[in-house]
């Protein structure tokens, strides 16, 4: 399925940035109608898939390096979907809807592996960039201590 979600964004957010698998994936509503009386909302994750990591410490940005030209995206219950979407077409998602991203902005869990150790990182995603295959994002870390480059990030 391709083309994606639209509607408002919900605050909840989940992401993973990672070596040949970076996550960063966020929740949004759609409405979804069941019936043409009941309508229904469904919660969207979007999985962004990237080479590896930066982070620039002075400007606070993050970004995923190599980023994959496709965006997937899935629900849980109650509705499961699943498809995927251009990367560049998830980024003016960023600014839609009265509750876009840009005004509630999500978190991200960065999760990288460092040898037998794993560090998660929880961070704050604003303003998205995409650059060619490298898409920045500003962040405010919430917990954790970034580094400044993942080679195997998950």
């Amino acid at each position: 399925m391709s083309g994606g979600p639209s509607g408002t964004k919900r605050r909840s957010v989940m992401a993973t940035a990672a070596l040949m698998a970076t996550s960063i994936g966020s929740i949004t509503s759609l409405r979804a109608q069941t019936t043409p009386e009941a309508p229904k909302n469904a919660d969207f994750f979007f999985v962004q898939s990237a080479k590896g990591m930066t982070f620039d410490k002075a400007k606070n940005a993050l970004t995923l390096t190599g980023v994959s030209s496709v965006t997937i995206f899935f629900t849980d219950r109650p509705e499961r979907l699943a498809g995927n979407m251009k990367t560049t077409r998830f980024i003016p998602f960023w600014n839609e809807g009265k509750d876009s991203f840009k005004s509630n902005p999500p978190n991200a869990d960065i999760s990288i592996i460092e040898g037998a150790d794993l560090r998660q990182i929880i961070v704050e995603l604003q303003d998205p960039v995409l650059n060619g295959e490298d898409l920045t994002y500003t962040v405010k870390i919430l917990q954790g201590n970034m580094p400044a480059r993942g080679a195997d990030v998950r």
